[in-house]
């Protein structure tokens, strides 16, 4: 009996050493090293874990950077002071990275644009739009309900009194998350040095479109014929700026200028977002109340 317990405890002996030893032998052949600057540049990135850095979350981005794939510019979440840290702290120049804010392809607040139908139920506009569309006359036009500010983090976004998604640029990371969820694809990400713009995504003809929204895009051509040769075209009636172009060559205002509507505009970061003087002067009816279809 006893010699039983003693066979079995010397058995369980045994086996835990070899245990251990396995152990210790797999530890040093499949350890992994990591680079201890990971941990230290995590912990001077923001915790936004937003993915405007092209990545999903602070502590891939903080590999990424000590690796050399990432620079600490790219980070658009951080100080400007917090990433010029992380460069210093890594040995590493600090990239020139021109600001990137999100843009809304619309103009047709409550005032200028009908709505064709009022909506009943959820409020928020990927619901709306399943529901015929979400009730406004024009296919394309923002729904107002803010789905893009509910989903922005750093309060960069806000609804105005005409039911229109503003962005605050100073405010805004470029985090995407805007744009992926505005069910009328509105939203894109735009270089602050693309000042000019087309505030509409109408692809309805001329008067059936401005008939809907007063500042829409009518494929008139006039600013295709007022821009540099190339940098403005008209594709399935609404204008498009190749910005590859843009950036080779010199862009002004003038392609706004004579625009009837409005609806191709010059955006600055300091004066804001101005309309040719034709737009500015079109009228503007209170299109607030909801018409019946036709």
């Amino acid at each position: 009996m006893i010699s039983s317990i003693v066979t079995a405890a010397l058995f369980m002996v045994a086996l835990g050493v070899t245990l251990a030893v396995i152990l210790a032998i797999a530890n040093k052949k499949l350890f992994v090293y990591e680079d201890p600057r990971i941990e230290e540049v995590d912990e001077m990135l923001p915790q936004a874990q937003c993915g405007a850095c092209g990545v999903p979350g602070c502590r891939p981005f903080a590999e990424a950077v000590v690796s050399g794939q990432k620079n600490p510019s790219d980070c658009t979440v951080n100080t400007p002071e917090g990433n010029a840290k992380i460069a210093a702290y890594l040995g590493v120049d600090m990239q020139s990275k021109e600001k990137v804010v999100a843009r809304l392809a619309c103009a047709g607040g409550t005032h200028v644009a009908y709505t064709r139908a009022k909506y009943e139920g959820m409020k928020t506009c990927q619901a709306a739009t399943v529901v015929s569309g979400g009730g406004k006359g024009c296919n394309w036009g923002c729904l107002g309900l803010g789905d893009c500010e509910e989903v922005c983090d750093f309060d960069a976004i806000f609804m105005d009194e005409h039911g229109l998604p503003i962005v605050i640029e100073d405010k805004c990371t470029a985090c995407n998350d805007c744009v992926v969820v505005c069910p009328k694809d509105l939203f894109s990400l735009q270089p602050v040095s693309h000042k000019l713009f087309v505030a509409c995504k109408s692809l309805d003809e001329g008067d059936e479109a401005q008939h809907e929204c007063e500042v829409a895009c009518t494929a008139c051509e006039k600013c295709v014929v007022d821009a540099p040769e190339g940098l403005i075209e008209i594709k399935n009636n609404l204008a498009v700026i190749d910005y590859k172009k843009y950036d080779e060559i010199e862009v002004d205002r003038t392609p706004i200028e004579r625009c009837p509507t409005g609806a191709i505009v010059w955006i600055d970061s300091k004066l804001g977002t101005t309309r040719s003087s034709v737009g500015r002067e079109a009228k503007r009816s209170n299109r607030n109340e909801s018409l019946p279809v036709g």
